[in-house]
């Protein structure tokens, strides 16, 4: 398996996209049909980001696609988590905070994800 480049994001970015623009990459590139960043705080699409860009990186078959509940949430996250670290990517994130749905938080980290995929 090959590591990650790790990338750095700042509030000072100027480089960081609109909520919509960030919804279309997301839609457009995993076929979904997100309404609201804050519906990314399931985890699901990261599982899925992960697995493009590192093929075996996240087991899809532990992923919770239909998760409504913030347990399910942060199971989908933590398969995140693993595979950051075991491509040894920094970034490191509250997957609590993720999984309460806010708008805050989970636009910050879908900023960072987008440059980290790019």
């Amino acid at each position: 398996m090959s590591t990650a480049v790790n990338v750095y994001n700042t509030v000072q970015c100027s480089e960081n996209l609109s909520r919509f623009e960030l919804l279309s990459w997301v839609n457009s590139s995993l076929q979904a049909q997100f309404g609201k960043v804050e519906e990314l705080g399931s985890g699901a699409a990261y599982c899925q980001f992960m697995d493009m860009l590192f093929p075996g990186s996240v087991s899809l078959k532990r992923v919770k696609f239909s998760s409504k509940l913030e347990h399910e949430f942060i199971s989908n996250f933590k398969l995140v988590q693993a595979a950051f670290k075991n491509l040894r990517v920094e970034k490191g994130f509250e997957v609590e905070k993720l999984a309460k749905l806010r708008f805050q938080d989970n636009c910050e980290f879908l900023q960072w994800f987008k440059k980290f995929f790019d």
